[in-house]
Order: structure tokens, then C-alpha cells, then sequence
């Protein structure tokens, strides 16, 4: 069964001026297009984990998830929660994150995060711990409340709780760059519309 596909979009874009990265377009179509046609055929649905009034995103026909029962900045692992309460509502044993503001991720992301016998697998690029991508990764629904205990303990380290359970990198080659580049400055997001432009991608 594929898993359910939790679009984390809950950034505050500061260093773009503010607003809904999500919403911003290269090549006529807003990263929120562009991750969602990456990610449909590699999940059983998608839904949209962002705080704010849901109506912004209502011509994307996505369900629209906050990050509710957790007070303050919670970071991704709020989403993450999210998600995983969206997930188990629907009878999904597993949900794959990825991030609003990365649109040239692997069409191969969930099939090689599947791979793994591991609880839990994590997009890595390189060699080291610090090339890992937390907001990558496959997560078992099991461990909403563990994961809910954390947040509420005051956890907000993606991969801190992620290794207390047991958590492995799956690597992806960027020989031709990163494919989980993402954008957060105005450079970035020029870079990103001059790589559509010379690829397709």
C-alpha cells in the first residue's frame, strides 16, 4: 500500500519577504504545482499540512492540515504529527513528508525510502550526518505518540527524535546537483527558474 503524502508547507518565507513560498511560480506553475506533480504517482493521496486560513490553497483541491495541539514554533515535527493524525483517521500505516519549497525531489523518493526494513528512513544526499533532509522521510504512523509526547516535552529537533527511533539515511546521488535544493532566498528561487529552464525538469 503506498503511503499517504504529507506536503509540509508550514514556513514562514522571511528571507522571501513573507507569504506562502508554496505559492510562488517558476515556469507558469507555483512550487506548489511542481511538488505535487512529483508526488502524486508516488502516494495513495496528498494533503497539505499549513497553519492560516485554508482558503489560499483551496484551487489545489488538496485537504488542508494545520498543526493543531501544539502551542508555539514546533518546526516540521508538528507537520509531521499532523500528518501522521490525518493519516491514521484514513487507515494509513505510513506517511512520506516532503517539503513545499523543493520541487525537483527524486521521482524515485518513496520507492527507495520503502526499500528499507528500517521504522523510519530519511532523504540523505553526501556522506555525512549533516546532508540528510529531515523534511524527506517516511514515517510509521505507530509512533504518533511518541512523536506527540516529544512535541509536547518541548522536542523540536527533527533529527534528534528521528534517531531515538531508530531512524536510516537513504542516499541519492547529486552528481548533477541536489535534487532537494530548495528555495528560500530570491537567488534560490531565480536559480530554480533558470534549472526548469535548462532541464525541463
Amino acid at each position: 500500500m503506498k503511503p499517504l503524502g504529507v506536503i509540509l508547507a508550514g514556513g514562514r518565507s522571511r528571507r522571501l519577504g513573507g507569504g506562502d513560498k508554496a505559492l510562488l511560480e517558476i515556469a507558469g506553475l507555483s512550487l506548489l504545482e511542481h511538488v505535487t506533480a512529483r508526488l502524486s504517482p508516488q502516494v495513495a493521496a496528498m494533503v497539505l499540512n499549513a497553519n492560516g486560513d485554508p482558503a489560499r490553497f483551496a484551487r489545489f483541491g488538496l485537504p488542508v492540515i494545520p498543526d493543531d495541539g501544539i502551542t508555539g514554533d514546533a518546526g516540521p515535527l508538528a507537520g509531521v504529527l499532523a500528518g501522521m493524525d490525518h493519516a491514521a483517521a484514513l487507515g494509513f500505516s505510513r506517511i512520506v513528508t516532503v517539503a513545499a519549497d523543493t520541487p525537483f525531489f527524486p521521482a524515485d523518493l518513496v520507492q527507495r525510502l520503502q526499500e528499507t526494513d528500517a521504522p523510519l528512513a530519511m532523504a540523505a544526499t553526501g556522506g555525512g550526518a549533516d546532508d540528510r533532509h529531515p523534511t524527506f522521510a517516511l514515517w510509521p504512523v505507530s509512533l504518533r505518540e511518541n512523536l506527540r509526547a516529544a512535541l509536547l516535552g518541548g522536542q523540536r529537533k527533527v533529527v534528534t527524535w528521528a534517531d531515538a527511533q531508530g531512524c536510516v539515511s537513504v542516499r541519492f546521488a547529486s552528481g548533477q546537483g541536489d535534487p532537494f535544493f530548495n528555495i528560500n532566498t530570491p537567488d534560490d528561487l531565480a536559480h530554480a527558474r533558470q534549472m526548469i529552464t535548462a532541464t525541463g525538469r
